[in-house]
């Protein structure tokens, strides 16, 4: 009995905190309803308030501090690339509307200030009455800026500017437009290396963003923090600014000399120099015509009129701008011609095939399998050295000695020496392209007799280069390179380039035998146009008959180096059909060569031979005849 009064006053009180609860949470429930109402009507009487204070934060509170890129240096420090800040013009329709004052005073000073018309605002106004946030104009100047700057803190116009205000930024510039054009390259939008160093090293010249939290409005204080930007790293490339401007100088004049107003061509298809030092793989100098502005890449005005451009369609338009913005020295792959006659030469002498003491017969043509291939200009030349085989340009004597050495020897030594290979070189369109070769399975007799002196295989200018400067200094492979250092924006080194041995190519016997060889070549051969009063130049002329045969279209080119012991310069011309009557003229290579080496071995403190030997009759003097004066 008891046990089932206690189960009924259980029961009982458990219904009464049931009633109890359920009216507790209907209370809750009506408060947070009461609550949810209120914020809505809140929202709702407040909404342009809020809208505001969210924009603020968002906009202007998440504001991103751009990085600035890196600059681009020569390597004495003059700057060929930088980054200037500009600034965006940004505008609140809403706030600019507030009232007629701040609506008239907004368009007064955007028309003033920047430029921007008060139609052109107050189209986009009827069309976006709502819009918080827009740029109306990007790359706006200092100066500009700061009259705009010093109107908005005027107490009389400040209130009335609150929709305005500046965002910085930053604008790629290059001081000198066009010079080193396919070395420097430029960014597209988005800070984007598009091409040259600028390509290649993006990852190191840009930096990483910064952003401002928060935002200090009118009518209250928010907390702010701020993110600083990371600046990004400078490049101290191997250019110099003076030898690359010498360069471009003179092939400007020779395309000036060349034009043909008849055909309205340019003086050539392409002209293109490359200077280096071959102790230790720095290009001192690298440019090709036709070039391009920096500041305006995609500008054709220099090379087509106006209706011309109109005619053209995109893609044309594009083919165009590709082709000149393509590095010809790196990118392109052409027949090298009599250029290479060198490395069949120092081939057969590391070979053992000839000990350098040979004679060698040339009746003007040989026949190889079904082919009769003459000496570039038919003409006998007899019996001559290994010397005069090279100062003659002679292709019968150097079909000889390919013939000598054999298919597989052959094909081994034109790797050996970087042909078909990437040279690694700094720079972006290498990978496109390394040259065509035979191999010891597909080269023919006649194959072999046209590839030993420069025929029926491709080569680039930086091959060329990089491997002739090992046959020159001692038979060490420079990586070729254009970049020293990496500094810091403060202008510290954080990583020396250093120069990069990759292999030993020649014996140092073979590379005298060789220099002497070319040496004779501007002393008394083909090269005699491409001295230069006062220096012992050493050289090898070419001419590349292009492809099809017969057509009367050549590549001429010159490589040469000074002075004849320990070398500190080599430059290599390429003109790509020269603007002539008749191309096959190796001398237009040579005479500009001599152009260009007159005006930068004087600069680069390369000395004369006279100097050097007047310095030891003088020093031999001294050392016999104590007590005698000077004059």
């Amino acid at each position: 009995m008891a046990r089932k009064r206690r189960n009924f006053f259980n029961r009982k009180a458990s219904t009464v905190m049931q009633r109890k609860l359920i009216v507790l949470i209907l209370l809750v429930a009506g408060v947070f309803a009461c609550l949810a109402g209120y914020i809505m009507w809140e929202a709702g009487r407040y909404k342009d308030e809020y809208t505001r204070k969210v924009l603020d934060q968002q906009e202007y509170g998440g504001r991103v501090i751009p990085f600035k890129r890196g600059d681009i240096l020569d390597r004495g420090g003059t700057v060929l690339a930088t980054s200037e800040k500009v600034y965006n013009v940004a505008l609140d329709i809403v706030e600019a509307k507030k009232t007629e004052k701040s609506l008239e005073e907004t368009l007064s000073v955007l028309e003033e200030c920047f430029g921007i018309s008060r139609q052109e605002v107050k189209t986009l106004m009827e069309e976006n009455p709502k819009l918080r946030y827009t740029i109306l104009k990007k790359g706006v100047d200092y100066a500009t800026a700061e009259t705009f700057e010093k109107k908005k803190e005027d107490g009389e116009h400040s209130l009335n500017l609150q929709g305005v205000w500046l965002e910085e930024n930053y604008a790629r510039t290059y001081p000198y437009n066009t010079l080193a054009s396919d070395v420097i390259g430029f960014v597209s939008d988005g800070n984007q290396g598009s091409t040259g160093l600028e390509a290649s090293y993006n990852g190191i010249l840009n930096g990483t963003d910064g952003r401002e939290y928060g935002y200090q409005g009118k009518d209250e204080t928010l907390q702010r923090s701020v993110k600083e930007a990371e600046n990004g790293s400078t490049l101290v490339t191997t250019i110099d600014l003076q030898v690359q401007s010498i360069v471009e100088k003179h092939i400007l004049a020779f395309n000036e000399a060349h034009k043909n107003e008849a055909t309205e061509g340019e003086g050539s298809k392409t002209t293109a120099v490359l200077v280096m030092n071959p102790q230790n793989g720095e290009i001192l100098a690298e440019a090709s015509y036709p070039n391009y502005d920096l500041n305006h890449p995609s500008d054709l005005s220099r090379y087509y009129s106006e209706e011309k451009q109109k005619e053209m369609s995109d893609e044309e338009k594009n083919k165009v701008l590709n082709e000149l913005w393509n590095n010809f020295c790196v990118s392109a792959t052409y027949e090298p011609g009599s250029t290479f006659k060198p490395f069949t030469m120092a081939a057969a002498l590391e070979t053992g095939v000839l000990s350098g003491e040979e004679t060698l017969y040339c009746g003007s043509m040989l026949h190889v399998g079904d082919h009769d291939i003459y000496c570039y200009d038919k003409t006998a030349h007899g019996t001559q050295t290994l010397k005069q085989v090279m100062e003659n340009s002679c292709n019968v004597g150097l079909m000889q000695i390919g013939a000598a050495m054999g298919a597989e020897a052959f094909c081994k030594y034109q790797r050996l020496f970087g042909f078909g290979e990437y040279t690694g070189v700094d720079l972006p369109g290498e990978g496109e392209t390394k040259g065509l070769l035979y191999t010891p399975e597909n080269m023919d007799p006649a194959s072999l007799a046209t590839n030993a002196f420069g025929q029926n295989f491709n080569v680039t200018m930086t091959q060329m280069a990089a491997s002739f400067s090992a046959l020159i200094n001692g038979g060490d492979y420079y990586k070729p390179h254009l970049v020293k250092q990496i500094q810091d924006e403060q202008g510290n080194v954080t990583e020396n380039k250093e120069p990069v041995i990759a292999k030993k190519i020649i014996s140092k016997e073979t590379c005298e035998v060789i220099k002497d060889q070319l040496l004779g070549v501007v002393e008394e051969g083909t090269g005699k146009s491409a001295k230069v009063e006062g220096y012992d130049i050493g050289g090898k002329t070419g001419t590349a008959e292009k492809l099809p045969r017969n057509n009367g279209k050549y590549l001429v080119s010159f490589i040469g180096y000074v002075p004849q012991e320990n070398p500190e310069v080599v430059i290599y011309v390429v003109i790509d059909e020269p603007n002539v009557g008749n191309q096959a003229v190796s001398s237009y290579a040579t005479r500009l060569s001599a152009d260009i080496m007159a005006e930068i071995l004087p600069y680069l403190g390369v000395e004369k031979v006279a100097e050097t030997q007047g310095q030891a009759a003088d020093a031999n003097g001294s050392a016999t005849q104590t007590g005698s004066t000077q004059p």
